[in-house]
């Protein structure tokens, strides 16, 4: 298997990571949770929240959860957010949806956010940027590696947005 930019990226600053393969016809967090044998609360999905003016944003949730839009945007001091359509989101990112990575797509103009309930966890697994092939590592690493803000962006996490250093 050829290595990923977010694989050279990880391997550039010696973050280890584990590589989990599966069918590229997988999309949903969800099922890649079964296959792989791990809980969709550490199968993190890389949404594209669009915003009325300003950078697109890459928003990190966990598989089980759905993006509360009024909560990101209460959060974020924003009027309306939108989710980006699946054309959308694959013409601004370059990736296809269901291998959309925040790893391949940094210094892309995108402001990453990560969903609260993360930082509770040892390891997360996300999108290796390309469908079929997701990375595990742990979430001090993700989080040194993307520095995300971390904000609250589904019903169960806690309100606030929190800087990360």
């Amino acid at each position: 298997m050829d290595k990923t930019n977010s694989m050279r990226l990880l391997d550039s600053r010696h973050v280890p990571y584990i590589v989990h393969t599966f069918s590229d016809s997988i999309r949903s967090a969800v099922e890649v949770a079964e296959v792989i044998g791990l809980p969709p609360s550490q199968v993190y999905k890389t949404l594209v929240v669009l915003r009325p003016k300003g950078k697109p944003m890459l928003v990190i949730i966990a598989g089980d959860r759905e993006l509360d839009l009024r909560l990101l945007a209460a959060n974020l001091g924003e009027k309306k957010l939108r989710m980006a359509t699946h054309a959308e989101a694959e013409e601004l990112t370059g990736l296809k949806v269901g291998g959309i990575s925040a790893l391949s797509l940094l210094n892309r103009g995108f402001d990453i956010y990560l969903d609260k309930p993360a930082l509770d966890l040892d390891q997360i697994v996300v999108s290796a940027g390309q469908r079929g092939i997701n990375l595990q590592l742990s979430v001090k690493d993700f989080v040194k590696v993307i520095r995300p803000r971390i904000v609250a962006a589904t019903e169960e996490s806690s309100p606030g947005s929190y800087e990360v250093n």
